[in-house]
């Protein structure tokens, strides 16, 4: 398993849109240090929905960029959906709350899925994208930095198992703004989702 690619990206607009946004990522070819907010350099414009140290990076396995492609019927380059990193062989549909992902540098641990939104519905210049993004459930992963350090294209990365129950990303996809049951309720709660869901987790 390695790391096939880092993207960054500055602030545009969207067409047809009159606000700014991150979402255009593009490969790096050299290395980018990663600290407890992300990518430096990496811009992140709607900090409401995006970025904090629980979301810092938002990365998204090659097997999940490679069935995009075949279900778009075109080829899609790393850093399409706002991705920071692309990881080799990593499936989001395997992918648990609580799993972590390390290279020599840095550490990251999964946090919570990535949320389709207005903003990747226009990126990718379907209406109905949002929607087809939740029902694929290949959600990717947002991940928190547990140790920051430089990171580039090419670095060998280990991968652990969360040991607790897993809470899989396109459960946490298919699940939001919904109710839980107690039993999920405490699962989620066990793990070490992001602070955005955990608060609302427990005022619910």
């Amino acid at each position: 398993m390695k790391i096939l690619a880092v993207c960054a990206g500055s602030a545009e607009i969207l067409p047809g849109k009159t606000y700014k946004t991150g979402i255009f990522k593009h490969p790096v070819e050299t290395g980018v240090m990663i600290d407890r907010e992300g990518l430096i350099g990496d811009k992140i414009c709607n900090r409401k929905h995006h970025g904090g140290v629980d979301q810092a990076v938002y990365a998204l396995g090659s097997i999940d960029l490679d069935w995009w492609s075949k279900e778009l019927a075109r080829e899609l380059k790393p850093g399409i959906f706002g991705e920071n990193l692309v990881i080799e062989g990593a499936d989001s549909r395997k992918i648990s709350v609580g799993d972590r992902f390390a290279t020599e540098t840095i550490e990251l641990e999964v946090t919570s899925a990535r949320i389709p939104c207005a903003t990747l519905t226009a990126r990718m210049d379907d209406p109905a994208f949002a929607r087809r993004f939740a029902k694929a459930g290949r959600p990717g992963f947002y991940c928190r930095v547990l140790k920051d350090g430089v990171v580039q294209a090419g670095d060998a990365v280990t991968y652990h198992a969360y040991s607790g129950s897993p809470v899989l990303m396109p459960e946490m996809l298919e699940t939001f703004d919904k109710n839980l049951s107690d039993e999920d309720r405490a699962r989620y709660l066990a793990a070490p989702i992001h602070d955005k869901l955990r608060a609302k987790l427990t005022s619910a």
